[in-house]
């Protein structure tokens, strides 16, 4: 595991402590960090723009999954950008159940931050999530893990499940994360899974990912 530098840059805006931020502070020696909100939306915005320097086509190249970003680029990949007239595409929303394009999404938009972050230097680099934000908590840290995360920093809520999430992910073995349903009647907990041999090509093994450290931001009395 690698050690933690003293001085982290934090990372909550979404698209603000990009990879960019992060790869620099971490050139530095420093814990550079990508904000990991909403990068499903930004990736895909990114590549609707037309990715004009070539750099989410050049992670998703060292995707481990080529089907998946194959599948990702048809979607939202325009050649020379989007009419500036016209919105951008939505994507899939993530839902309790497994929604596997959205989940794909997912895993490759934090692949992607990561390996960016990471991209020509051999320090750490970590993503921060924010806890109340739960669905994509799953795919979210898969894609970071197989980019070679070391740091996972959680804030806004008590993330008590990240670590067991962690542990199961490292070995590719499925994850549960429990959900916070307001005015659930039945009472029952809810939770979503995710399977990575689901994602897994015909015939495809992959190696035990190291276990990256987890650092979370408690400010609750609770």
């Amino acid at each position: 595991m690698h050690s933690i530098p003293q001085i982290i840059q934090g990372g909550m805006g979404a698209g603000v402590s990009n990879w960019r931020l992060a790869k620099a502070v971490s050139w530095l020696g420093q814990l550079g960090v990508v904000a990991g909100t909403a990068l499903d939306q930004i990736l895909s915005r990114r590549l609707q723009d037309g990715d004009r320097e070539g750099h989410v086509r050049r992670a998703l190249d060292h995707f481990p999954f080529p089907k998946i970003a194959q599948r990702i680029l048809d979607a939202y990949f325009i050649p020379g950008g989007r009419d500036p007239a016209k919105p951008y595409a939505s994507i899939r929303m993530h839902t309790v159940e497994s929604n596997v394009p959205a989940q794909e999404l997912c895993i490759a938009a934090n692949f992607v931050e990561v390996f960016l972050a990471r991209e020509g230097h051999a320090h750490p680099v970590g993503i921060n999530y924010l806890e109340k934000i739960q669905m994509p908590h799953l795919p979210s840290l898969y894609g970071a893990m197989l980019a070679g995360v070391a740091v996972v920093i959680v804030g806004a809520g008590i993330p008590m499940e990240f670590p067991a999430a962690i542990a199961a992910l490292a070995d590719h073995q499925p994850a549960s994360y429990s959900i916070n349903v307001a005015g659930n009647q039945a009472g029952e907990p809810v939770r979503t899974t995710l399977d990575p041999t689901a994602f897994w090509e015909s015939g495809q093994t992959l190696p035990a990912l190291e276990r990256p450290a987890f650092l979370p931001i408690v400010s609750s009395s609770t």
